[in-house]
């Protein structure tokens, strides 16, 4: 990494994620295809990674959403998926410098690609290469997502390019990496059975709500 001081740190942290931010980008288009097919609007769309800059609970959302869940399945679904967030932050919080509203604004940049980046060993992070990184995967992922949206008709159905197995696939891959030993196993296929016997029985969105809900509570007790 550089040492040039805080300019060169968050160049650095963009250099670092650059390639990743590529992908990222093209990920955005998936999710802009989808939210235009889900009936987000296309503005609504756009503000929404803009604001949330979270994959996995937009693909969530707009899953629940296109599948013809409420809004409010949508919401808490959304939310339980990024429940790892509140670890991540509370790690990061002393490298966030500067006034509350500073802190705030870069605390929005934190995702799990920058905070891996802004990881400078024992713990410790190093809050410009983490804003540097953030940013960058930030404007990936808006872009991605305006292309997607604005550009959703000209790539066509969604299904027909295979785009509608983006969500499951999102999910298997953030599955792999959590789990890790046993009691990680016991959860994802507790979570699994549970949706599988709900899907038939309850409105969209409830299944993927009650199994996140399911293994939170599991993985806690086992931590006791």
């Amino acid at each position: 990494m550089s040492e040039l001081g805080p300019t060169g740190r968050l160049r650095d942290g963009a250099r670092t994620v650059a390639p990743l931010a590529v992908a990222v980008g093209i990920f955005g288009v998936t999710f802009g295809v989808l939210a235009r097919d889900a009936g987000l609007g296309r503005v609504a769309s756009i503000v929404f990674s803009a604001t949330t800059f979270a994959g996995s609970a937009q693909f969530a959302a707009a899953g629940v959403l296109s599948a013809g869940g409420t809004l409010a399945a949508a919401i808490v679904a959304a939310l339980l998926l990024n429940t790892r967030y509140l670890p991540i932050g509370l790690s990061v919080a002393p490298a966030l410098t500067g006034s509350r509203l500073r802190r705030l604004v870069k605390a929005q940049l934190v995702v799990d690609e920058s905070w891996a980046v802004g990881h400078v060993g024992g713990g410790r992070y190093d809050g410009r290469l983490l804003v540097g990184a953030g940013l960058t995967l930030w404007s990936g992922w808006v872009v991605g997502t305006t292309v997607g949206v604005l550009g959703g008709e000209a790539l066509g159905d969604p299904e027909r390019l295979g785009l509608d197995a983006a969500f499951p696939a999102l999910f298997l891959a953030l599955l792999v990496g959590q789990v890790e030993n046993r009691r990680g196993l016991v959860a994802a296929v507790a979570g699994a059975l549970i949706a599988l016997v709900l899907v038939p029985l309850v409105p969209p969105g409830v299944p993927i709500i009650v199994a996140s809900v399911a293994c939170l509570i599991g993985l806690r007790r086992a931590a006791t």
